[in-house]
C-alpha cells in the first residue's frame, strides 16, 4: 500500500468550512469533538460530496443525527491514492481510536468459542475467550456463556471426548468419574486406538459445523454396518449417539432447501442508533443468530455493514462462501477480495431480492426492527431518566457518565476498592476497575478514598475522560475526601460529584441519604423515589463488585497462609492448588484422593494440607 497523504490544513474550528472546502479525493475523515477526541472516522471516494452532506440539514431525516453532527468541532483530513488504501487506513484508525460513533464491534473476549487443536494426542474442546492466531479450530463465538456450556455438555455426552487437562492427562492412571458415567472414552488410561477417538472428534467437528445431515447419515450407515456384522454392542451404541443427535437436530429450523452454508446481515438504523443482526445458516438449517446493537451512530445502514463484516471476520477465516446483505455494500468487490485472501477460497457477498434468500432476509430484517426499536426505547427512557436526575439534583450536566466509588476491608486487611461506570442509564462492565489499596497501617476509610481517586483522576486524559457524575460511597466525610482530591488535582467544577450514605434506622431514618457539595442535608426525593432507587442501584454495583475483588483477595491470603505450616508446599504448589480447586473452601473440601492425584502431590503431603487446612478458621464472609 502508498503511503497516505495528509491534507493541508483547512480553516480551523469551523467543521462545515472544512467540509466545503475538502477536495474532490478519495481519503479519509477524523470528525473531533471539542476535547480533541475523535468521534467517528470514515473513508470517502469524495472527500468534499461525503463531508458536505453531513452539513446539510435536510440530508438528516431525525433531531438525534442533527445533535450528533453538532458535537463535531473539528475534522481531519487525510488524502489516499486510491479507494482501497482509504479503506485500509479507515479500517486502522478505528482499531486505534475506537470511536464512539463508529459502528465498533467489541472485542470477542464478552463472547466464548470452542477452541480444538487437532495437533495434539486425544484432543479436547476448550472454551476460550480470545480467538489466537494459531492452527487450531475455533467455533463460535457464542453468543452467551450459556449457549456455549449447552453445547459442551451436547459434545461430551454424545462423542465422549476427554475433558480432563493437559497435566491431568499425563498423571491420571484411573478412570474418572465421567468414565464410569460412560462420558468417555477415557484415552488418559485405557487403550484408545488414536484412529478411533479421531473418529469421534471429526463426528463432533461436523455437529458444530452443522453439518449434522451429513452427520446423522454416516452414524446410520454405521450402526447398520454393525448390526450386519453382529457387534450388537457397537451397533446399540451407535443407535444411541444417532438418537441423541437427532432429538438435538429437531430444534434446529430448515430456512433453505439448497443445504448451503452462508452468513446473513442486516442492518436496521434509525434517530442515530443501529442494530445489525447476524444469522448463521449451515447445510440450509439456522444454527445461531445474535443481535448487535450501537446506541449511536453517524453511519448509515451500507456503511454499517461493511465496516461491520470486515471486523466481524477479521483473523477467523470462516467465512462460508455465500454472505447475504441486506443493503448493497459500496466496497463490495474489496471486501470480497480480502475474504478470499483470508479463507483461501472465494467468497461471494450479495443482496437477494426474491426467493428463500430473500425471505431469510426479511426475517434477519424484522429481527433487526425489532430490536431498533426496543433499543430505542430504552435510550429514550434511560435519557429522560438522566434528565430529571439532573434536575433534581441541580447537576451542571446530564450524567451520560456516571462512576462510583466503594471501598472494602475487613479488619483493616486486604483493602480493596472497585470503580463501576454506568453509560446512558447501563453499566458499561468493560470500564469497569478494581484497585489495592497501599500505604495505610491502620483501617482509614477517608484515606483510602482519597488514594484511589487520585489514582483514577490522575488518568484524565483524551482517551480516558471524566464521568459527568462521580458517586462516592458514604457520607459528608468521604465526599470531603473527594472535593479535596478534586480541588488539589484543579478538577472542580469539570464534573459533579454527589455522596450516597445507608440510611440509620435508630436515627428513624427511613431511606439512604444523598449529599451534595456545600449542603448540609441530604436529598429529599419525593415522588421522584425512582431517581434514589437507580442511584442505590450503581453503589449496590460498586459494592458487589469491590467485595468480590475483597473475597478473592482474602481467600487466597488465607490458603497461602494456612499453606505456608505445611512443609513440601511452596509457591509453585500452592498455584496448583488455586488452580484447580479456585478456592480455599474448596481446597478444604477435597478428598485426599483429589489432593494427591495433582501432578508432584502425593498421599502424605495430601494428609499434611487437610490437617493444616481443618485447624485453620473458615472464610465464608469475608468482606461483608
Amino acid at each position: 500500500m502508498n503511503t497516505p497523504l495528509t491534507s493541508p490544513p483547512g480553516p480551523s474550528g469551523d467543521p462545515a468550512r472544512k467540509a466545503a472546502g475538502a477536495p474532490l479525493a478519495p481519503g479519509v475523515y477524523l470528525m473531533k469533538g471539542s476535547d480533541g477526541r475523535v468521534l467517528y472516522v470514515g473513508k470517502a471516494r469524495s472527500l468534499r460530496k461525503r463531508l458536505s452532506a453531513y452539513f446539510k440539514a435536510s440530508s438528516h431525516s431525525d433531531s438525534k443525527t442533527d445533535a450528533l453532527v453538532g458535537r463535531i468541532s473539528d475534522i481531519e483530513l487525510i488524502l489516499t491514492r486510491t479507494e482501497k488504501e482509504a479503506l485500509i487506513l479507515e479500517s486502522n484508525l478505528i482499531k486505534r481510536h475506537r470511536p464512539r460513533f463508529n459502528v465498533v464491534l467489541k472485542d470477542d473476549k464478552r463472547y466464548p468459542s470452542l477452541r480444538l487443536d487437532m495437533q495434539e494426542d486425544y484432543a479436547r474442546f476448550t472454551v476460550v475467550r480470545k480467538i489466537g492466531g494459531d492452527d487450531a479450530h475455533y467455533f463460535g463465538p457464542f453468543a452467551s456463556a450459556q449457549a456455549v456450556r449447552e453445547t459442551l455438555k451436547v459434545l461430551n455426552r454424545t462423542f465422549k471426548l476427554r475433558k480432563c487437562k493437559a497435566n491431568e492427562f499425563r498423571t491420571r492412571t484411573r478412570p474418572c468419574l465421567h468414565c464410569q458415567m460412560n462420558g468417555c472414552l477415557a484415552p488418559c488410561c485405557r487403550d484408545v486406538p488414536a484412529e478411533l477417538y479421531r473418529e469421534h472428534l471429526q463426528e463432533a467437528v461436523l455437529f458444530l459445523k452443522g453439518r449434522t445431515q451429513e452427520l446423522l447419515g454416516k452414524i446410520r450407515a454405521d450402526m447398520e454396518s454393525a448390526a450386519a456384522a453382529q457387534e450388537y454392542e457397537k451397533a446399540a451404541r451407535l443407535r444411541d449417539k444417532l438418537f441423541a443427535l437427532q432429538r438435538t437436530v429437531e430444534k434446529q429450523v430448515a430456512v433453505t432447501t439448497d443445504f448451503i452454508d452462508r452468513d446473513v446481515f442486516a442492518a436496521a438504523a434509525a434517530g442515530g442508533a443501529g442494530v445489525i443482526t447476524y444469522l448463521e445458516v449451515r447445510g440450509g438449517f439456522l444454527t445461531g443468530t445474535r443481535q448487535f446493537g450501537f446506541p449511536e451512530t453517524m453511519a448509515a445502514e451500507d456503511e454499517m455493514l461493511g465496516g461491520f463484516i470486515r471486523q466481524f471476520y477479521e483473523g477467523r477465516g470462516q467465512a462460508p462462501g455465500e454472505i447475504c446483505v441486506s443493503h448493497r455494500l459500496e466496497d463490495q468487490a474489496w471486501i470480497e477480495e480480502w475474504l478470499a485472501g483470508q479463507n483461501g477460497r472465494r467468497v461471494r457477498i450479495h443482496r437477494p431480492e426474491r426467493g428463500e434468500k430473500a425471505r431469510l432476509m426479511e426475517m434477519a430484517l424484522t429481527n433487526a426492527r425489532t430490536e431498533l426499536d426496543a433499543l430505542l426505547t430504552r435510550r429514550s427512557n434511560g435519557a429522560a431518566l438522566l434528565m430529571r436526575l439532573q434536575r433534581r439534583l441541580g447537576l451542571s450536566r446530564t450524567p451520560q457518565r456516571i462512576e462510583c466509588v466503594d471501598n472494602s476491608t475487613l479488619m483493616g486487611s486486604n483493602p480493596v476498592a472497585g470503580v463501576v461506570v454506568f453509560v446512558g442509564g447501563r453499566p458499561e462492565p468493560s470500564a469497569y476497575r478494581r484497585y489495592r489499596i497501599a500505604g495505610l497501617s491502620v483501617p482509614d476509610d477517608y484515606a483510602s478514598m482519597s488514594q484511589i481517586l487520585r489514582r483514577r483522576l490522575e488518568k484524565v486524559s483524551a482517551v480516558e475522560s471524566l464521568p459527568d457524575l462521580l458517586m462516592v460511597d458514604g457520607g459528608k466525610g468521604q465526599l470531603g475526601a473527594a472535593l479535596a482530591v478534586m480541588q488539589d488535582l484543579q478538577l472542580v467544577g469539570r464534573m459533579d460529584v454527589v455522596g450516597i450514605a445507608k440510611k440509620d434506622p435508630a436515627k428513624g431514618e427511613g431511606q439512604d441519604k444523598v449529599f451534595l457539595p456545600g449542603r448540609s442535608n441530604p436529598v429529599q426525593f419525593g415522588r421522584d423515589a425512582d431517581l434514589l432507587l437507580f442511584l442505590q442501584r450503581i453503589r449496590d454495583e460498586a459494592h458487589r463488585h469491590a467485595i468480590g475483588f475483597h473475597r478473592r483477595r482474602h481467600r487466597a491470603a488465607s490458603l497461602t497462609s494456612a499453606l505456608d505450616a505445611v512443609r513440601g508446599i511452596g509457591r509453585v504448589r500452592k498455584a496448583q492448588l488455586m488452580d484447580r480447586f479456585g478456592s480455599f473452601e474448596a481446597v478444604r473440601a477435597a478428598t485426599l484422593d483429589e489432593l494427591s492425584a495433582l501432578p508432584g502431590f502425593n498421599r502424605k503431603l495430601a494428609e499434611a494440607i487437610r490437617s493444616s487446612l481443618s485447624s485453620s478458621p473458615e472464610t465464608e464472609g469475608a468482606g461483608e
